[in-house]
């Protein structure tokens, strides 16, 4: 009578076993993120994280919630904003791939002086790509770890979705003010007119609002912003119509 050979099944080590439990995490997130942006190329964002944030900040001071914001289509932004836009923060817009490289040399060079000065002030270097990856699908901050999602989900907003896309998506979603966001409602809020009709001046100056709206406002400019609105109008002479 043959003998019957006992088989015993070795279980996976404990490295072995994380690193299939984190391979299966990891596909799904990008499953998942994948889908998430692929929609909101068809979907307008009802919500950013920003706004959350801001309205747990407002109720923390017993303020009302307020989000005040208007979805407007590409067609229907002005011109002259979506130039003031490219020409204040990101004048290679149409060119790169999400990311301006000299651009973020140069501030990570100015930070570095900044920080042997013992100065605290942080200068950005995000392209409106990147901008548009962090208002959408991000928390505010600026560790490493929310930097590099942010890069992650840059790389797929500029494969997933075109340039009027991310555009159209950052200039209805981006703060421009205490609880306004987009062009729309701050066009209402500061001019009293559609962002249809903003006229160079207007978008010139609130663009130049845009590192710092809850401390900067169109409706009293500095001569800081003045000067501000002074250079983004001669950007958008030299950059000229975007060429989509």
């Amino acid at each position: 009578m043959a003998k019957r050979t006992s088989k015993t099944t070795t279980k996976p080590s404990l490295f072995k076993r994380v690193l299939i439990i984190s391979g299966k995490v990891i596909l799904w997130f990008i499953l998942f993120s994948v889908i998430w942006v692929l929609a909101y190329r068809f979907i307008n964002p009802p919500i950013t994280p920003l706004m959350v944030q801001r309205n747990w900040e407002r109720s923390a001071k017993d303020l009302p919630a307020k989000a005040d914001r208007k979805w407007v289509d590409f067609e229907n932004i002005s011109d002259n904003m979506k130039r003031a836009a490219v020409s204040a923060e990101d004048q290679l817009f149409l060119q790169h791939m999400g990311f301006d490289i000299k651009a973020i040399e140069k501030a990570y060079a100015a930070n570095e002086k900044k920080k042997n000065q013992k100065k605290k002030k942080v200068i950005g270097g995000s392209t409106i790509s990147q901008q548009t990856a962090k208002n959408v699908f991000l928390w505010p901050g600026r560790s490493y770890i929310r930097k590099g999602f942010e890069a992650y989900f840059t790389l797929l907003i500029e494969l997933l979705w075109s340039k009027e896309r991310i555009l159209e998506v950052y200039l209805n979603v981006i703060e421009m003010g205490d609880g306004i966001y987009g062009a729309e409602a701050a066009s209402q809020a500061y001019f009293g007119s559609s962002c249809e009709k903003m006229t160079k001046d207007e978008a010139s100056l609130l663009a130049a609002c845009f590192p710092n709206p809850r401390k900067w406002t169109p409706n009293k400019p500095t001569a800081y912003i003045r000067h501000k609105q002074y250079l983004i109008k001669r950007n958008m002479r030299r950059l000229g119509p975007l060429d989509f």
